[in-house]
């Protein structure tokens, strides 16, 4: 094992096999991740992933609430260098200056293209046709460090967040292990980010989750894969929230209203856009369990559904 000290910044899932990687190969010295959440009822304390992972292997977990002035306790882990994937927080210069190896961060997408915290969610949404993994230098500016390596993977067709998340989270554990060496050695790229290509990925908001049918009918599969299945895109029907997890867009040239229900199968429940048609294969209704539309049907009369529109709340 590699004796270089290494201090992990990460907090979802998707970190965890970055930093698994790190834990057999590497001397992971600390994990610096988001404070403990109270969740439920009964407000029972949360641990991140990232904690959960740490603790099993016995190393120190520090948990600043603001780590641009609670610094001092990850200085004092003297790491060589820092390692940061999802982590939720703006990195101080004070951290970035000080590992002798620098700062080096595992970003979901092919920078410049979706700075920031929601690059996946926003290339699904997007209709984009690849996306990647880019391991970068840290700066003071979000994610507009220099570039060190890459690396590209198809988006298919019906891919949801959930599944490109997944692919994506092993691609990153795999490159940086294989480019930490080239940092170490010092015989790495190093290429400066393009700024007249920059695009950014903003968090997504509640506004962000409610679709719109007026929209084409591949633009409103795409935000829904794209939210699928976190935080889950949703339409109103009969007063309400019903999330909507799996589609896929057929054709249809009737000039029916857009968001009215056109037909009601076995395999799905056909809705209007303002070009052609969705249908809705996986649903979920405000206080029940996520179901195909086969589940849901078999409390529900097809005809009750036909012609009903979704609307606003």
């Amino acid at each position: 094992m590699n004796r270089l000290k290494v201090v992990f910044m990460g907090t979802p899932d998707f970190s965890v096999p970055v930093l698994k990687g790190l834990i057999d190969n590497y001397n992971v010295v600390g994990v610096v991740t988001q404070p403990d959440k109270e969740v439920g009822r009964h407000k029972e304390l949360s641990f991140s992933p990232i904690k959960k992972l740490a603790l099993e292997h016995n190393i120190k977990v520090v948990q600043p609430e603001k780590v641009r002035i609670e610094f001092n306790d990850i200085l004092k882990l003297e790491p060589d260098i820092i390692i940061t994937c999802a982590y939720g927080q703006i990195i101080p210069v004070e951290i970035l200056d000080y590992p002798k190896f620098g700062c080096i961060n595992v970003h979901a997408s092919l920078l410049p293209k979706y700075r920031g915290g929601a690059p996946i969610h926003h290339a699904i949404i997007n209709g984009e046709k690849e996306t990647g993994i880019t391991i970068m230098y840290m700066a003071p500016g979000m994610d507009d460090g220099d570039i060190i390596s890459q690396e590209k993977v198809e988006i298919k067709e019906n891919e949801t967040l959930g599944e490109l998340h997944d692919v994506l989270s092993n691609l990153g554990a795999k490159l940086l292990l294989e480019t930490l060496p080239s940092i170490i050695n010092g015989t790495n790229k190093r290429i400066k980010q393009d700024e007249s290509k920059v695009t950014f990925a903003k968090i997504i908001k509640k506004e962000d989750e409610i679709i719109d049918f007026n929209d084409k009918a591949l633009n409103v599969h795409n935000k829904i894969r794209g939210l699928s299945p976190f935080p889950g895109a949703y339409g109103v029907l009969n007063n309400k929230r019903i999330k909507i997890y799996k589609t896929k867009v057929i054709k249809d040239s009737s000039n029916t209203e857009p968001g009215t229900i056109i037909k009601v199968e076995k395999d799905g429940i056909y809705v209007k856009t303002k070009d052609n048609a969705i249908v809705i294969e996986e649903l979920k209704i405000e206080g029940k369990k996520l179901m195909s539309v086969k589940e849901f049907l078999n409390g529900v009369k097809k005809e009750e559904l036909l012609n009903q529109k979704f609307g606003k709340e």
